[in-house]
This record gives structure tokens, C-alpha cells and sequence, in this order.
């Protein structure tokens, strides 16, 4: 691409950017594309600074927070902003950043691509509330059908789209750039105290209280919960009734930096979903990866996404149930099967590089190359 006349990309998601890997490692890919990128968020009374980034971003100040007025007032103001704002190309990340991208693609004539990061209309947030979710799935069957240009996180979401809408939706998975595990505390400790690690939004379906009162049966562990979400609080009451304080931490959103670091210094990592909607039945979360690329064994929940990489490479242990006391035999063993974690630890040697954003990231090029 002409470095003098760059495209200009405006993207777009409903997260205050501090922690969201993926929009960042998009915005990352597409700059060194030599593309001009803005990338639109949120900020909230709680959100941090924004470390320094090599594309330009933009955070809206929004009178709401949550609920159906939030996403309402977000794309008001996104449609403004875009409508008097010169692009070339659209980036929408998520259903709830279509509608304002979807319309101005049409009104300006210009192309967009859509980033579908999860199975939307399925989350379990919507499984409740069946009027809220129909208003999201009649959106969503407006708009997708006449899209173009769609990607999105694993191959069992990408072909119910596809079936769903006759829309190619190629897949762009959330795996990390390469990096060497960052100094500290050196992972898979052979002696004092070890660390279970949970990254990511700590909201419902996610396994953790399970996990919480596993605890009760571990010894010379701690469970970490690295993130925020709709029942933070909530879990933090449970710790505290069962006396579980010395052995549960949380720690609330961190920067990707930050994050990084902590994930190098533990002993195992979870991403043990609950099989409730179709949403995490597929999922397959950035955080299983960046376990891998910190080289982490992992234990995943038997659902097929997760289940078939950890399977593929020999990574961890895949539970077959979260019943507590059966999950905290698996910590244990996790923790402390030596002969079992050498053989984990050298086949992370080979997921960590095969699994890396380098490689991914020859498909987000692919599909944002005919732009250029």
C-alpha cells in the first residue's frame, strides 16, 4: 500500500478497550497493512488509562452503562461520529456495534467487515429474557444476510452463520502474537504454593463458582479470578461466606500487559464454561490461548472447540464434570502429577508456536487486502 494515501478504517466495540486482545491485535495487523486505523470504544467511570497504542482510538463518555438504553445511546452516538467522519472501510465488532455501521455503510456507500467475536443471539445473558433476545436475532437476521465481508472466532460458529444466513463467515481464531514467557515467577513450581488461574469475564456460565468451592479440597493452592463481570460481586459474597479468602483471589481487569505477566506465573489455567446455549457450547476463548503461548496446562469443560485443542496437542485434562469435589481432584492431580505436566509442558512447546497471531493473522489479511 502507498504509505503517502493510506485507507482509513474506522472500527467499532461496545468495551472500553483496555482489556479487549482481540480489537487490539486487529487494529495491530491492519496498521502494519498500512492502513490508517481509528478504533471507537466506551469509557466508564472505572475504566483505566489507555496504554500508548500504535492506531488512534477514540472513547465515547455515554449517560447509560448497561441494558437496552446503552446500546441504544452507543450506536446513536457511533452513527454521528461516523456520519461525519471520511473512512474507507468499516469494522464492526460484535452485533452491538452493527446496526450503527451496517446503516452508514449503506447511506455513504462504503464497504464494511464484520467481526462476530461470539455467538450473540446464544449468550446466557438472553437465555432469560426471551423478548430482549428476539429484538437482538430480528437485528441480526435484518442485517447479516445482505453482508459481505464476515469473520468470526471458530469454525462450529462460522458454519451455523453460514447455514443460517448463506453468508461465508471465515474464521479468525483469538490466538496470541508469539512471545517469550515474561520474567517472573517461573510457571509449573515445584515447591510452595501454586496457582489456578481463571482470565476473563467473570459472569454466569463461566464455571467459577464451582471452582470457588473446589477450593475447599485443594491444598497449597490459591484459585486467581483475573477480570470483572455481572457477578463479581456476587462471587466474592460466596468466598467470603464459605471462608475460602486465603485460598480465592480477584483481582479485577487488568491491561493486556499486566495480564500477560500473571498468566506466565501460574501453574494452571481453566476456561471451564458451562454448557448452557449454543454461545459457549462452541466456544473457544482467547484466554485457553493465552494460557498455551504463557505454556500453561490447561483444563478445559467437555465442550467440542476447547475439548478438541486440548485434545489435539495433549495440553491438560478436559473435565467431564464440575461437580466440586471432582474438580478439585483434578486441580490436585493437575497440580502435582509431575511426570504428567513434563509431557504437557514440552507439547506446549509446539501449540504455543503453531498457535500464534502470526500465523492467524494471514486470514485477517486475506480478507482486508482487497481494501488496500
Amino acid at each position: 500500500m502507498n504509505s503517502e494515501v493510506k485507507k482509513r478504517i474506522i472500527a467499532s466495540v461496545t468495551s472500553d478497550l483496555v482489556s479487549d486482545n482481540r480489537v487490539h491485535k486487529t487494529c495491530l495487523t491492519l496498521t502494519n497493512m498500512g492502513f490508517e486505523v481509528l478504533l471507537v470504544g466506551r469509557k466508564l467511570p472505572t475504566s483505566l488509562p489507555l496504554s500508548e497504542r500504535l492506531y488512534s482510538v477514540k472513547r465515547l463518555n455515554l449517560l447509560f452503562t448497561k441494558g437496552p438504553l446503552f446500546y441504544a445511546c452507543f450506536n446513536i452516538r457511533l452513527f454521528c461520529l461516523l456520519l461525519f467522519s471520511k473512512f474507507d472501510l468499516l469494522l464492526a465488532n460484535d452485533l452491538d456495534t452493527l446496526p450503527a455501521n451496517f446503516f452508514i455503510s449503506k447511506l455513504k456507500r462504503k464497504p464494511m467487515v464484520y467481526d462476530s467475536h461470539e455467538f450473540f443471539t446464544e449468550v446466557p445473558e438472553l437465555q432469560e429474557r426471551p423478548r430482549v433476545r428476539k429484538i437482538w436475532e430480528r437485528m441480526e437476521q435484518k442485517m447479516v444476510p445482505s453482508l459481505k465481508n464476515a469473520y468470526t472466532v471458530c469454525n462450529s460458529i462460522a458454519s451455523i452463520y453460514t447455514e443460517k444466513y448463506g453468508v461465508r463467515f471465515r474464521v479468525v481464531r483469538n490466538v496470541p502474537f508469539s512471545q517469550p514467557v515474561p520474567t517472573g515467577k517461573k510457571a509449573d513450581s515445584e515447591t510452595g504454593e501454586k496457582t489456578i488461574l481463571y482470565q476473563g469475564a467473570v459472569n454466569v456460565g463461566r464455571g467459577l463458582k464451582q471452582a470457588i468451592l473446589a477450593m475447599h479440597f485443594v491444598d497449597s493452592a490459591k484459585l486467581v479470578i483475573a477480570g470483572d463481570g455481572d457477578i463479581r460481586n456476587e462471587l466474592e459474597e460466596l468466598t467470603r461466606e464459605e471462608g475460602l479468602q486465603s485460598k480465592v483471589q480477584f483481582l479485577g481487569r487488568l491491561p493486556i500487559a499486566d495480564l500477560a505477566k500473571l498468566t506466565s506465573t501460574a501453574d494452571l489455567g481453566i476456561s471451564i464454561e458451562e454448557d448452557i446455549g449454543l454461545n459457549y457450547r462452541f466456544a473457544l476463548p482467547n484466554k485457553l490461548f493465552d494460557y498455551i503461548q504463557a505454556k500453561v496446562p490447561v483444563l478445559v469443560t467437555n465442550l467440542p472447540e476447547m475439548a478438541a485443542i486440548v485434545n489435539q496437542y495433549k495440553i491438560g485434562e478436559v473435565a467431564p464434570t464440575l461437580e466440586s469435589p471432582k474438580l478439585a481432584k483434578l486441580f490436585s492431580e493437575m497440580l502435582t502429577d509431575q511426570s504428567k505436566r513434563a509431557v504437557w509442558k514440552k507439547n506446549l512447546e509446539t501449540a504455543s508456536s503453531e498457535l500464534t497471531w502470526e500465523n492467524e493473522a494471514e486470514v485477517l489479511k486475506g480478507i482486508f487486502q482487497p481494501f488496500a
